[in-house]
């Protein structure tokens, strides 16, 4: 499913026309990322939680030279769906 096609599942689903529910995602999208970049945690109960995971420095290879390169640690997002969702998709 593409962000127009969940639009249009939002719009039908609300009663809303189609730029405002296009609005409401994208408000609701830059308040999770607003969130995450602070280090907090998003949790919508019954379908899961957004948070900030943390990946520790590493050492790694260049497929083409194979030669040995340093990964920097790096934090990244996360999503652990909630019970009701893993149903769902059961």
């Amino acid at each position: 499913m593409t962000k127009a096609e969940l639009i249009d599942k939002i719009a039908s689903s609300a009663s809303l026309t189609k730029t405002d529910a296009g609005k409401a995602l994208d408000a609701t999208l830059d308040s999770v990322k607003a969130v995450l970049k602070k280090g907090q945690k998003v949790t919508l109960v019954g379908f899961g939680t957004f948070s900030v995971s943390k990946r520790k420095a590493r050492k790694g290879r260049n497929p083409r030279t194979g030669a040995e390169i340093k990964i920097p640690a790096t934090k990244v997002p996360k999503f652990t769906a909630g019970k009701t969702l893993k149903d769902a998709v059961k």
